[in-house]
């Protein structure tokens, strides 16, 4: 039977219901209800919300990955010298072949006669007291040579028809003579990534030109490799260091970077060793036997144009960079964190180059501040810069001044087509090479380091002329 408390409370309860059934209030919360749900608004979005997240799903985004995180890609394979660039005709190709891989065999040869020399000398203080009186002979043959080729008068030199050739498609960004004195024979890496050979001693069929395309991008750098000359190491913008291997007759991949490689160069007798600038400032040495980079450093605060080795102590370097420095490292005293430089010049705009001089004693800065710099005196501590006009109107790679077969000129091209001889002594333009026959602006020059009078010059067309002696 239910309680007092439970009849009140069942009492209000209907009492309650009738006066919500006069009121209508079921109803209209009724009402209220359904309105909420359908929210016609809202809904209208979603459907919008919905094509939009199906669509992304069904049409993917490339996004930029690191190569790291691509995985191998198709650069890495090697690429046969037979399909590397435009096809070329066989004498020519087979002719550079048969040069390259020549002068390789006769340098085996050499080397192994001379380890077989080395071997039959016992006693190792002997060993030690004979290389070093080698070692002194070389130094002062090297010295002697050097004042020699300081009285070369370069009005001997001229420049024949045959010797204007164009052997790059498009502008050239580095120019290099094979380092032997047998053969005359000169490579040129272009902005579309080709690398052209130019044998000037071919005869018979074919122009002695061979032209390969192994980067897609700008060539910055060629080196012949060491002690074997049917192998050159090239650099480019696409981050590929890549080494051309005549006798496997492919472009093997050595190394990969997600950014631009401005420069490269080797120490002397460290043909196992490769140092270049990479991206921003950066400093990269990799050893080639490991097949790995052992040391970085974050050197200048934007790009490395150059990389130079001083002749008589290759542990003292030379880097040029956009950031208006040339700086001078000893490698010895590096370390592993940030280094300091031994010297550094200054220019109020970028440095395209710094180069040791053939003695070592000198060091030659070309700036787009239109000075050239020299460095000179006892450790390098004395400096002066010669007015140059080192920029044109014209779309033409940077001017870079070079030294000649001696301590006495430096070549440089002006905007008239030709090249001006400078005498740091004199700090002044002392002669010009002009010819009718060059007819734009050599920007970039390389003298030939066994052939004195031997020098050859650039251009945007990627021309090339080579001046000789008369």
């Amino acid at each position: 039977m239910a309680t007092e408390y439970e009849r009140k409370r069942l009492e209000n309860i209907k009492r309650n219901d009738e006066m919500m059934a006069a009121l209508n209030v079921h109803a209209k919360k009724a009402s209220l209800l359904s309105a909420a749900t359908k929210r016609p608004r809202h809904d209208d979005k979603k459907k919008k919300e919905k094509p939009e997240t199906t669509q992304t799903t069904t049409t993917p985004i490339v996004i930029r990955k690191s190569q790291r995180t691509r995985g191998p890609q198709k650069p890495s394979a090697p690429l046969p010298l037979d399909a590397a660039g435009e096809e070329e005709e066989a004498s020519s190709l087979n002719k550079l072949v048969e040069t390259l891989s020549g002068i390789a065999a006769s340098n085996k040869s050499t080397t192994r006669r001379s380890s077989r020399l080395s071997s039959n000398l016992v006693p190792l203080s002997s060993n030690v007291h004979n290389h070093m009186k080698k070692k002194m002979k070389v130094t002062s043959k090297i010295k002697k040579s050097v004042e020699s080729t300081n009285d070369f008068d370069t009005g001997v030199m001229s420049l024949e028809p045959c010797n204007v050739v164009r052997v790059v498609p498009g502008r050239v960004l580095d120019l290099k003579f094979l380092p032997c004195e047998n053969v005359r024979l000169l490579a040129a890496g272009d902005m579309h990534g080709n690398v052209g050979f130019w044998n000037l001693d071919c005869q018979g069929d074919g122009d002695g030109i061979s032209v390969f395309r192994p980067h897609s991008s700008s060539v910055s750098s060629l080196v012949f490799q060491q002690n074997s000359f049917s192998k050159v190491i090239s650099s480019s913008y696409d981050g590929l260091i890549r080494l051309m291997d005549v006798e496997k007759s492919v472009f093997d991949l050595v190394y990969s970077s997600d950014d631009a490689i401005y420069s490269l160069s080797q120490r002397a007798n460290d043909e196992q060793s490769l140092y270049f600038g990479e991206g921003h400032g950066v400093l990269n040495i990799f050893d080639l036997r490991a097949g790995k980079s052992v040391f970085h450093w974050d050197l200048h605060g934007q790009r490395i144009n150059t990389i130079d080795f001083n002749t008589q102590n290759p542990n003292v370097m030379a880097t040029s960079s956009k950031d208006g420095t040339a700086c001078l490292w000893d490698l010895r005293s590096m370390g592993t964190n940030k280094p300091k430089n031994l010297r550094t010049v200054n220019h109020s705009k970028a440095v395209h180059s710094a180069y040791f001089s053939p003695s070592g004693l000198s060091l030659a800065t070309t700036s787009a501040d239109n000075y050239l710099g020299i460095v000179s005196g006892p450790g390098l501590e004395d400096t002066s810069m010669i007015h140059h006009v080192n920029l044109s109107n014209r779309a033409v790679s940077a001017f870079r001044g070079v030294w000649g077969w001696g301590d006495s000129y430096i070549f440089v091209a002006n905007r008239s087509s030709g090249i001006d001889v400078i005498s740091p002594k004199l700090k002044q333009r002392v002669n010009e090479l002009h010819s009718p026959l060059m007819k734009t602006i050599p920007c970039r020059i390389h003298c030939h380091p066994l052939k004195v009078g031997m020098l050859a010059g650039s251009t945007s067309g990627g021309q090339v002329c080579v001046w000789t002696r008369k």
